[in-house]
Order: structure tokens, then sequence, then C-alpha cells
């Protein structure tokens, strides 16, 4: 366990969030927090998550799971689909905490935080890069500065995977 080590995790939601789906499974974000803290030593996790009116029961259950969550804004198409993206805001919370924090751990695939994640190495400021899914990544984390950093969920699922209570045999849950 790596309780003393003050490292904060900056996790892009919505990659997190998608890439585990397409695994065929739902991600627990309960154990997912206590998983970043046992593991990886990390005391703040800072959640980056578009706002969408309605999902209130969600943030509030994401926050006291421990999450810290940032909130983007998110625009409606005309095809229905609703559009957020963090990644400017993850980048800049990382930096405005960066004197607070021993390392960092980037969760995502993503490779537009690779000047971050590449920046955070020169400066022996990162834990570790936990990719959601080994084979659905950004070719630019894959290059030779990042691989010693790069972990991946896919191994995951057991210990992270969530599962429906099942009610008690009177009915009650």
């Amino acid at each position: 366990m790596k309780k003393s080590l003050n490292n904060y995790a900056f996790i892009d939601s919505q990659n997190l969030n998608l890439s585990i789906r397409e695994l065929g499974w739902k991600l627990d974000w309960l154990k997912f927090r206590v998983y970043l803290r046992e593991k990886y030593g990390v005391t703040k996790a800072f959640l980056f998550i578009g706002f969408v009116e309605g999902n209130n029961d969600l943030y509030k259950s994401l926050q006291d799971s421990g999450f810290i969550c940032i909130f983007k804004p998110t625009l409606k198409y005309k095809d229905g689909t609703t559009k957020g993206n963090c990644d400017a805001e993850l980048v800049l919370q990382a930096m405005i905490e960066y004197p607070n924090y021993n390392k960092s751990l980037i969760v995502t695939g993503d490779g537009d935080f690779y000047c971050l994640v590449k920046y955070f190495i020169e400066k022996n400021k990162i834990e570790a890069i936990l990719i959601p899914n080994r084979k659905k990544f950004s070719a630019l984390l894959n290059f030779r500065i990042c691989r010693p950093y790069l972990r991946f969920m896919n191994e995951l699922e057991k210990k992270l995977e969530y599962k429906k209570k099942r009610p008690y045999e009177d009915g009650t849950s």
C-alpha cells in the first residue's frame, strides 16, 4: 500500500468510461477510487466530466466515492449527441495543483495528453499513465519515453467491475 505518497490522479472520465464499456464491463467507481489510493498512493482524484442536467445523482455518487469532480458545460448537437471535451481543464488543473502533489497519475488513452505526460516525465513528476484499454489507445502514449509508465486496466475487470447488488430473499435490497 502506498498511502503516504501524496500522489494526485487526473482522470479523463469520458475516455475511461467509454474504453471500459468497449471491453464489455462497467467500472465500479468506488472500487476504482480505493484502488487508486491503495495501488498508487492517490490522495486526491480529479475527475473531469461534462455536466449534463439531470445527472445529479451520478455526480453525487462520484463525489461520495471520493472523486473531486471538475465539470465542463456540454453542448447538445442537432443529431442528439452531447459533447463536453475536458482536455484543457485536465491539463490546467494538473498545473494548478503541481506544487501540491509528489507525482501524478494520468488516467486516459487519449494522445492529446502527450505533451503533459512528456513534461511530467521530464520533471520526474509522474507515477504512471493508466490506460483503460491496452488494445485501443493513442500511439503517442506508446512512444519510448512513455512506455516505462504505462499501466493497463484490461486485467482489472475482476477487481473493479460494477456488480449490481442482488436483492435479499425477502425482496429488499
